[in-house]
């Protein structure tokens, strides 16, 4: 009977924050468990390019299909889909690097399964999330992101050194089954009753699917469900969060992928001996994801800021401080410098989420899974972008430099992102807003 007393959208957003933290491992753990198979058998750095980008294909493809899957049949049900599509995939496919084919069509499946993820989440939260709760919502269930992240990259390694590579396909799909199940049993599309004001508020059952005749629609007073394209496409607002999210995700790509580079090349350090410090850079973005989210629900709840004013507000933060901490870091020539930098970036960059990241339901809660799939696609275009870039960068500056130890080598790395917050933070100024300008 307390259970029962539990109010049923903060489940929905912890079940979506454990989502988004099972998925990250499952990215993370599949890096690893690749990588070790693929060396052990010989694979050279193009082909495993090749198997580990795949992923981002697939996923950039179903972003915006996944966003106006939620809007027809509704988050939930596409969330669930999604989770046992990429949790079979898991099971199903065996790690070879050697069969080449089998694993692109697996990871391309992948990839189109948790596009879906995102877009159907963000569906979810506006349907169930009134207003005042929204910032600390989202950043809680995003910041399951980095949370995965963190575990996957200090507890994997080790079942892959005492079980093997296929082992953490095998968990990463338990993980998938078991939180399919729980979602299964306990998420619920929003009653009327719960939001008798859902069509004033900006949530509820007003923003599900439905399948009513055009007869009925007319009777409900001739307004339709059709998905305003051109609108969205054309909205300056909409642009300003896609400029925010191509831009946090290139430096978020950048900094995940070649941030144990730079400290083994760079700095000539050892990842092993680091030990689990260099875990702090993600869990710091968990930790100010919160911290965002919190901060925005009690500047707006308290009537300190408009909701405008504080997205505005957090997004300027987040991404300026970052911008200097990133365009600073390759001045840091030790360990602890470097992971007290990239921690300050990657976490500063965690709060500006609770400006852009939140923002797609403050103007479209009807679309937000839309919009999302919109911005979605540019954040994910951008991993691909500046990951590769970066690799040719440091590829052209190792012939220049003879090799990547001096920090001219890497100044450009971080130095673009850098640049790119700065101009971003200036686009959500000047264009963005917290009021709702879809019907």
């Amino acid at each position: 009977m307390k259970l029962m007393k539990f109010p049923q959208r903060y489940l929905i957003v912890v079940l979506t924050f454990v989502s988004t933290c099972v998925c990250y491992i499952e990215r993370v753990g599949f890096s690893i468990a690749y990588t070790v198979a693929a060396d052990a058998a010989g694979i050279n750095q193009s082909d495993k390019g090749t198997i580990l980008s795949t992923f981002y294909y697939g996923y950039a493809l179903s972003q915006v299909p996944g966003g106006w899957a939620a809007q027809k049949i509704g988050g939930r049900k596409v969330l669930l889909l999604s989770f046992v599509l990429w949790s079979s995939t898991c099971f199903l496919v065996p790690l070879d690097p050697n069969r080449v084919t089998i694993l692109v069509v697996a990871r391309l499946l992948v990839g189109v399964a948790q596009g879906f993820i995102f877009p159907s989440i963000h569906t979810v939260l506006a349907q169930w999330v009134p207003p005042h709760e929204r910032s600390r919502s989202v950043s809680l269930t995003t910041s399951g992101m980095y949370l995965g992240a963190a575990m996957g990259m200090l507890v994997l390694p080790s079942l892959v050194k005492f079980k093997g590579p296929q082992s953490v396909f095998l968990a990463e799909a338990a993980l998938g089954v078991l939180w399919s199940l729980l979602w299964f049993e306990y998420a619920t599309d929003p009653p009327r009753s719960e939001h008798p004001k859902a069509a004033a508020a900006g949530f509820g059952e007003s923003l599900l699917p439905t399948d009513a005749s055009p007869k009925t629609k007319l009777e409900k007073g001739g307004k339709s469900t059709k998905i305003p394209w051109k609108k969205i496409l054309f909205s300056k607002p909409v642009w300003a969060i896609v400029v925010n999210n191509f831009t946090f995700h290139y430096a978020l790509y950048v900094l995940m992928n070649w941030l144990p580079t730079y400290f083994e090349q760079g700095l000539q350090l050892s990842l092993q001996e680091m030990g689990s410090s260099k875990m702090m850079p993600y869990l710091n973005m968990f930790v100010f994801s919160n911290i965002g989210g919190v901060v925005a629900d009690h500047l707006i709840t308290q009537r300190i800021m408009s909701v405008t004013k504080t997205r505005k507000f957090l997004n300027t933060i987040g991404f300026i401080v970052a911008s200097l901490a990133l365009m600073a870091l390759p001045i840091f020539r030790t360990s602890s410098g470097a992971i007290l930098c990239s921690s300050v970036a990657l976490g500063f960059l965690a709060l500006g989420r609770a400006g852009f990241a939140v923002n797609h339901m403050d103007i479209a809660p009807r679309y937000a899974g839309i919009v999302m799939g919109v911005s979605n696609t540019a954040g994910t275009l951008a991993g691909i972008i500046g990951v590769d870039m970066t690799g040719r960068l440091l590829e052209a500056a190792k012939i220049e430099y003879s090799d990547l130890s001096s920090p001219e080598s890497w100044r450009s790395v971080f130095f673009i992102p850098g640049l790119l917050c700065i101009l971003s933070s200036f686009v959500f100024l000047i264009f963005s807003t917290g009021e709702r300008i879809f019907d």
